[in-house]
């Protein structure tokens, strides 16, 4: 997990909220470097963590954690972590037939597919099954990465970025430059929290650089490059 981000949501893996929604998005940018921080938090954290990876591979999920300081070999092996890895699972969700729905078997649907496998996978990963697992916290969060294409014609992901918007309790908006690359920031990284009614919702803007096993965050052009 990155420091710097965790100061800026005012949170540690030892005060880690229950039953929070977290939407990550990027637009002209990569954001998996959160999805990386939240994994390895919530690890930290002493959580048990179901990972739906349809992206990238374990291997490479591994190699990063251990460069933030977790060894996701070792979270699977002693139950903390149940991984679903998407590519592998390809071959079989389109070409072998299953006796029991595939949790990803909404992706060879065509139309709205049904998510019920899949929450019903998740449900059982998450669910104590012996005394050992009883010492992993369960805090019943939710965070997903949303991939905004910034395309007018894709209504289909304009409808679910505003559906998981109105439900999240923290956003995190990571964008490209509008000038383009610069090898001293990155990209700036929104963050809006939600509050309950009566509550005005806040936010800041950061620019950040991303390094080998870490992410600065500072001020709109505030670059220690800059300056």
């Amino acid at each position: 997990m990155f420091p710097e981000l965790n100061n800026l949501l005012n949170t540690s893996p030892d005060r880690a909220e229950q039953g929070k929604l977290t939407l990550l998005c990027d637009s002209k940018t990569d954001g998996s470097f959160l999805v990386h921080h939240f994994l390895s938090f919530y690890l930290k954290a002493n959580c048990k963590v179901c990972f739906v990876a349809l992206l990238q591979s374990f291997s490479h999920y591994n190699i990063v954690g251990q460069k933030l300081g977790v060894n996701l070999t070792m979270a699977r092996e002693r139950g903390q972590l149940v991984f679903l890895e998407g590519l592998k699972s390809t071959v079989d969700i389109f070409f072998q037939t299953q006796e029991e729905p595939h949790p990803l078997s909404f992706l060879r649907e065509a139309g709205a597919g049904s998510l019920q496998p899949l929450y019903e996978f998740v449900r059982e990963a998450l669910k104590p099954v012996d005394r050992e697992e009883a010492t992993w916290r369960f805090p019943g969060n939710v965070v997903a990465l949303l991939h905004n294409s910034g395309e007018a014609e894709d209504e289909e992901n304009d409808l679910l970025l505003n559906g998981l918007s109105h439900q999240s309790h923290l956003i995190l908006q990571a964008e490209g430059l509008s000038t383009g690359f610069c090898k001293d920031v990155h990209g700036q990284l929104k963050i809006l929290w939600r509050f309950p009614t009566g509550r005005r919702d806040r936010s800041l803007t950061y620019q950040y650089k991303i390094q080998d096993k870490n992410v600065s965050f500072f001020a709109k052009g505030m670059s220690p490059a800059i300056l």
